[in-house]
């Protein structure tokens, strides 16, 4: 039978091997295919359950509430804290009826945590504490973590919070301006001193309590001649000539002018030298500033080593070089020390009280350790410094130099006011001591280190104080106290209150507008928040009032991403695209959009970061970590949770309003 060419093709298209017809073979698995276009392979849900998890472990500290504390560490950092002191501790606080639990020994000894059962009892206890230990031992405020073990052994800690929320740690601080007055005029009469010398000019010099500096001469050329070293040298000091006794006096002096800007630089030079402490601490979102004439204020947000803050705050300490007394030098021109030698045990020497270089002139320093073992300190002085110390070495070969370090401590003394309270009185002085004695082999540069020091622990304060900067004048604690949120309990309890009903507006509106893929964005911003608290937290950053907003703000541009790919979705089905199409064409063409918007916020909130500081950077903070995980969330998140119900499913419709 002849067949038909049309016959032919038609079988050939309808029917394949073993009959199998062959169009609705290609038309199931064309359809099979459209349904596979909304699937993620199971590597990415992988991981983003990962993800997920991985946030909430790290975002879960934060449900546990701090404890208020008492922290004890030592004066010195060789000081060790040990049961003794805990037993010593616990029991004037038992006597003092204040309740406490927990007291925990810090590694290596270096501080000891007592954490009571109410905050109200802190500054009582602190107080308590310090009388029943002396001036030994530093007795500071902290807020003592609660995360469980099985969270901290991983690293997950709370984020801090600052000061206008949860608190922290005031200081008021009092610079000593009239002590770095009378240190500038100890350096003017030794420095003419000096001067007299080198030009053997004869004249007896005298620094009254006053603060006038009296010299006497035996004849007029002689007061005319020291009158003008005195000018050329030192111009901005005035001179006046006296009569007095037969008595051929000049008297010299600093003007009211020159104190007041002495006082003044004392002031600034000491927050920039604390500012850089509590740089060197670590502290995050810090706040130290200036307050009147002669206070500064620092503030310490969070969870912090309060004590050890304390003590590197309230170091007046400087470092200077003094060469070996000669045998035959004057004693009025010479110190006494005793200090413990290493290898000769404990001896005395004498010293010129005239300084090659103080601590002012060391531009960095580095703790380490020597040959043998020892701890050490690396300094590295400035161009000036340098060419004095080059100068003092080269011309006093064999001689002994001396690394003298100078602090300003207090004796505390109790004693009973008219009205028969109790006043503490603190009395200053200052504690002297020779870090290390050495014989100059060759001329000295701009490097060099300082031996004999006892421990790596004292090496590393004494490295960090050079390293900081040295106080100008001394400081004094005049107020310690906790800080409760600057806002008022009740006005954060508000704020944190509208939030709430922000978000639940935003909440309802996305259900109700959106229906299953409202619902869908509203699981994906509740694990962005997560994500964003979990950030903070393993970046240790600081969150305060501002970076509330900065998250609101996160908040807002997370739902305002979902709302660009619903109602793209939606356009897709109004231009008669099926459902599985709608999906993926709505994601896949709103991410343009939102992927510029986030990078120009991006852009911003990392100039803020920049050029900002305080709660500005806490803003920036919290909307450049917001961004990433909204972005993540947003995209990704809502992703696969549609993908998970729609996908690989015919669907006729979409649950979108």
């Amino acid at each position: 039978m002849k067949m038909r060419p049309g016959c032919v093709y038609s079988e050939m298209r309808g029917f394949g091997l073993n009959n199998l017809p062959i169009a609705p073979i290609r038309k199931r698995d064309k359809a099979r295919a459209h349904n596979m276009i909304n699937t993620y392979p199971v590597w990415k849900y992988l991981l983003v359950l990962v993800i997920a998890g991985l946030g909430f472990f790290y975002a879960a500290p934060n449900l546990y509430a701090p404890d208020p504390a008492l922290q004890i560490s030592g004066e010195s950092s060789s000081l060790v804290i040990d049961d003794a002191v805990l037993a010593k501790a616990s029991s004037a606080l038992d006597e003092a009826g204040i309740s406490w639990f927990g007291g925990e020994v810090g590694e290596k000894g270096r501080n000891l945590l007592l954490r009571l059962n109410s905050q109200d009892d802190q500054l009582p206890g602190q107080r308590v504490l310090q009388r029943a230990l002396g001036d030994n031992y530093i007795v500071a405020l902290n807020l003592a973590p609660t995360t469980p073990a099985w969270l901290s052994d991983y690293g997950a800690q709370p984020m801090k919070l600052g000061l206008d929320l949860s608190g922290g740690v005031h200081f008021l601080l009092e610079v000593d301006v009239d002590s770095a007055v009378e240190r500038r005029r100890e350096f003017y009469t030794n420095a003419i001193k000096k001067v007299f010398r080198e030009d053997r000019l004869r004249a007896r010099i005298n620094l009254d309590e006053d603060g006038v500096m009296r010299v006497q001469f035996t004849d007029e050329e002689l007061r005319t001649r020291g009158s003008k070293l005195i000018a050329d040298q030192y111009p901005e000091l005035q001179r006046l000539k006296v009569e007095s006794d037969e008595q051929l006096l000049l008297e010299v002096s600093m003007s009211e002018q020159q104190q007041r800007e002495l006082a003044g630089y004392a002031v600034s030079q000491n927050e920039t030298t604390l500012r850089n402490r509590v740089n060197e601490l670590g502290v995050a979102e810090p706040l130290v500033q200036r307050q009147g004439r002669n206070r500064i204020v620092v503030e310490l947000p969070g969870i912090q080593d309060t004590a050890e803050a304390k003590r590197i705050l309230g170091k007046t300490a400087n470092l200077e070089f003094r060469l070996e007394a000669r045998y035959d030098s004057p004693v009025a021109s010479k110190e006494t020390f005793e200090f413990r030698d290493q290898s000769r045990g404990v001896r005395t020497a004498d010293l010129e009280r005239e300084v090659v270089i103080t601590g002012e002139r060391v531009s960095n320093a580095r703790a380490s350790f020597d040959e043998n073992g020892r701890p050490q300190v690396n300094i590295d002085l400035d161009s000036e410094g340098g060419a004095l110390m080059h100068r003092a070495t080269r011309d006093n070969i064999k001689r002994g130099m001396a690394s003298l370090f100078i602090e300003r401590k207090n004796r505390t003394r109790y004693e009973r006011s008219a009205n028969g309270e109790e006043v503490v009185v603190k009395v200053p002085y200052d504690e002297k001591k020779i870090i290390n004695l050495a014989t100059i082999q060759s001329a000295l540069g701009a490097a060099f280190r300082i031996t004999g020091i006892d421990s790596s622990a004292e090496a590393s304060e004494l490295a960090l104080l050079l390293r900081a900067g040295s106080l100008a004048a001394p400081i004094e604690f005049v107020e310690e106290r906790t800080v409760g949120p600057s806002l008022g309990a009740e006005n954060i309890a508000l704020g944190v209150k509208s939030v709430q009903v922000g978000l639940a507006l935003v909440v309802l509106f996305m259900i109700l507008y959106y229906r299953l893929f409202g619902i869908a964005a509203v699981m994906a911003l509740s694990l962005n928040i997560v994500l964003l608290i979990a950030c903070m937290s393993i970046l240790s950053a600081t969150l305060t009032l501002p970076g509330i907003a900065g998250i609101v703000l996160t908040v807002g541009m997370a739902v305002d991403a979902n709302v660009l790919i619903f109602a793209r979705i939606r356009e897709e089905l109004r231009n008669k695209a099926s459902p599985q199409m709608a999906i993926h064409a709505g994601y896949e063409r709103a991410f343009t959009t939102i992927m510029d918007a986030n990078i120009t916020t991006l852009l911003v909130a990392l100039i803020l970061y920049a050029v900002g500081t305080g709660p500005i950077r806490g803003f920036a903070v919290t909307l450049s970590l917001g961004i990433v995980t909204s972005m993540f969330t947003a995209i990704v998140g809502t992703r696969a949770l549609v993908n998970l119900y729609y996908g690989r499913r015919n669907v006729k419709t979409l649950s979108i309003g």
